[in-house]
């Protein structure tokens, strides 16, 4: 298996100009979930050399947006997904050794609880501006 351009990478190549920063991080939240169902295939083939590729490139976008946040405006908030965003990093890192299978799943729960979370945001945000 070729690892190939995430579907959220190729919406943010084409829509970049026009994005908000709002939906470039619900994009890069969605390019790491796809990553990690990539890493999951290629651990349960057998395909190492995929796998530790795509550990990489996990392990990037988790630091993309650790890098994002905003520690002085986004308070406690921001600190909290700081150090979330660095423990799952390091989990990534510990994966090519130990209970690979079992990280990826951990990694792929918490990103997921992060973008519901970050989507619920855009949500209220549009819902706000109807009712204005």
């Amino acid at each position: 298996m070729a690892v190939q351009k995430t579907k959220a990478a190729l919406i943010m190549e084409a829509q970049a100009a026009d994005m908000t920063a709002h939906q470039v991080i619900s994009l890069l939240l969605e390019g790491a979930l796809e990553r990690v169902g990539q890493a999951k295939y290629c651990i349960s083939s057998g395909n190492t050399e995929d796998k530790a590729l795509l550990f990489g490139k996990i392990i990037a976008i988790i630091n993309g947006l650790r890098n994002s946040l905003d520690l002085a405006a986004g308070g406690e908030i921001a600190q909290n997904l700081d150090g979330l965003y660095d423990y799952m990093a390091n989990r990534v890192g510990d994966a090519a050794t130990t209970e690979e299978y079992a990280v990826m799943n951990e990694i792929e729960a918490l990103l997921l609880e992060i973008k519901c979370g970050w989507d619920d945001i855009a949500m209220g945000q549009q819902q706000e501006k109807m009712t204005a």
